[in-house]
């Protein structure tokens, strides 16, 4: 019966093995993909304070501002425009909904469709939440060279295009 657990748990002492093997794994730093989640998730959480001081979350200025770019529409093509999934939408529209900012109408030809749309105070907060997300932007990228801004924002829909990356990152 082993009664030293805390000599059971702890790791062998470093060998050269050990030494050579943490020789050859790279830094986490050294990721492109570290460095890129690293500033996004700040990026995000910025723009996150500010959308929620207008009474949103970043998920519903997403569906505002696609409704705002598609004008009616349903909730299955609002799902795939924005790479969610309907189910997400639909949730997602019940909450506008109940904040005054979309409106539901029944298709009278299927009762089972729904058009939506924005109300008028949706229609007006996405120009100020447009200005934000610039504004956001310009805070954390306004500093690099206008070069390097259009290189690093078609390197990145390369990236996209090349794994054919569709849905929306929320989180």
């Amino acid at each position: 019966m082993n009664h030293n657990v805390e000599a059971a748990t702890m790791p062998p002492p470093a060998s050269a093995t050990n030494a050579a093997n943490a020789a050859s794994v790279s830094e986490l730093e050294a990721h492109l993909g570290y460095w890129l989640r690293f500033v996004s998730n700040h990026v995000s959480h910025s723009f996150q304070k500010k959308a929620e001081a207008n009474g949103v979350t970043v998920s519903e200025w997403v569906v505002l501002r696609e409704m705002f770019r598609l004008g009616c529409t349903s909730p299955t093509v609002l799902a795939q425009v924005a790479g969610m999934s309907k189910g997400a939408v639909s949730k997602l529209i019940d909450r506008l909904e109940g904040k005054g900012m979309v409106s539901k109408s029944i298709l009278l030809a299927d009762r089972r469709q729904h058009s939506i749309e924005l109300t008028t105070e949706g229609e007006a907060l996405v120009p100020v939440l447009a200005g934000m997300a610039d504004q956001n932007d310009e805070e954390f990228f306004g500093q690099l060279p206008p070069q390097l801004r259009e290189n690093l924002l078609v390197a990145m829909k390369e990236v996209a295009r090349t794994h054919q990356l569709k849905s929306e990152p929320l989180n």
